[in-house]
């Protein structure tokens, strides 16, 4: 018995698995190979219809899955997949969830993975850049955008990862220089500050931050606990955090710990640091404020709120802020300081290390850096005449003389 061959309405041959529906519409069906499920594609001629059924035999000779719920999966559901895999804590995936709804969600992120291109990544790019972002914001969306695409990848999803060169040093705006404070924009400062009723109670606090050069969240989470007078040492195993972790319970404080294990460290203190902290406990006391706060099995906080909360991030921020406010108001215009944040703070700690001549790596222990390049890199900005002339008087001093 001879098979009789199957045509479509124009009398052509249909190969396995073609069909044509009565309303002129080609379909063929085919089983994948990784669901076992039997999975359809539709075209509006049979030219069409071959050339899907050899880009399907394509994947499946490249192992690429084809079923249709992976083809229709978006770049949005393969970063919450992603999100879901990785080993992050809470505030960082926060973070990441914030910036891809910013950014991504609604421009590129309801793309399908397998229809995405270079020139879409590109383009989500060249528009923060246009519209002022920094180069480093645009860097923080690809970390989070090419890792996500290389897992799909990995997962046979796609052959290869469209984010890879999709990303330019020539996108955003150059990051702003963090100056640190010079040594007499310091002095003034707490000149001020000890003259001043209303911010003379903030001397230690500021002491604490330029002699030790910690994180903000390394800061305002000291305890007493941490500190050895004995042995002039300050032990740094955790931060303290202030966000709302999206579980319902709004903004609290988290202990978070270090990312790397050059995070967690014990730092010498100098006999300014040891006095600033014994003058903010004696501050406390006389003010009859005390620690009533315990998070997550920490407390007894170095420094505190009138109701003896911890310090929050913002909080410290804004001491700066009317410190450096108030300061200028009280000058004549000639030796004013910018306003700077506590990052500032940590660069300035920083600098003044190297402006004593401290070892790099020495210096690289004390700020928790687990690559000494960033410690010179990012944070010793000494640029300014004042240093320079500081470091060839110690050259001066210390340096080998000629024979003559």
């Amino acid at each position: 018995m001879t098979a009789t061959s199957r045509k479509d309405s124009k009398g052509r041959k249909l190969h396995t698995g073609e069909s044509q529906r009565k309303d002129g519409i080609y379909l063929y069906r085919y089983t994948d190979a990784y669901t076992g499920k039997r999975t359809s594609v539709y075209a509006n001629d049979l030219p069409e219809l071959r050339r899907k059924e050899k880009a399907i035999a394509k994947d499946i000779d490249d192992n690429i899955l084809t079923d249709i719920s992976t083809k229709n999966l978006t770049l949005n559901t393969l970063f919450e997949r992603y999100l879901g895999i990785i080993v992050i804590d809470d505030g960082t995936k926060i973070n990441y969830q914030n910036m891809w709804n910013i950014h991504v969600r609604d421009t590129i992120g309801n793309i399908k993975v397998v229809n995405l291109r270079a020139s879409h990544i590109m383009s989500l790019y060249s528009g923060m850049s246009n519209d002022k972002y920094a180069h480093n914001t645009i860097k923080y969306i690809h970390l989070m955008i090419f890792p996500a695409l290389e897992m799909a990848v990995d997962d046979d999803i796609i052959r290869k990862n469209p984010a890879k060169n999709a990303l330019s040093s020539e996108y955003g705006e150059e990051p702003k220089k963090k100056e640190a404070l010079e040594v007499s924009e310091q002095q003034r400062l707490l000149d001020f500050m000890n003259k001043s009723n209303i911010y003379r109670k903030y001397i230690p606090l500021i002491t604490i931050m330029s002699e030790t050069a910690l994180r903000c969240g390394e800061l305002i989470g000291i305890t007493f606990k941490d500190i050895d007078f004995k042995n002039k040492e300050l032990r740094i195993d955790h931060q303290l955090t202030y966000k709302n972790y999206k579980d319902g319970n709004g903004c609290m404080f988290r202990i978070k710990k270090p990312k790397t294990k050059a995070g967690i460290r014990t730092i010498p203190l100098t006999d300014r640091a040891c006095d600033a902290f014994r003058e903010q406990r004696k501050q406390n006391f006389q003010a009859g404020i005390f620690c009533t706060f315990e998070i997550e099995g920490i407390t007894d906080f170095v420094f505190l709120t009138k109701n003896g909360r911890p310090m929050m991030p913002n909080a410290l921020n804004n001491v700066l802020y009317n410190i450096v406010k108030n300061y200028n108001s009280c000058t004549d215009g000639t030796q004013t300081i910018e306003q700077f944040s506590s990052h500032v703070m940590r660069h300035t700690g920083c600098t003044n290390m190297a402006r004593a001549g401290i070892n790099v790596k020495a210096t690289q222990y004390v700020m928790g850096h687990a690559h000494s390049d960033v410690t010179m890199d990012v944070y010793n900005h000494l640029n300014n005449k004042t240093d320079v002339k500081l470091e060839f008087s110690k050259f001066e001093k210390n340096g080998t003389k000629m024979v003559q």
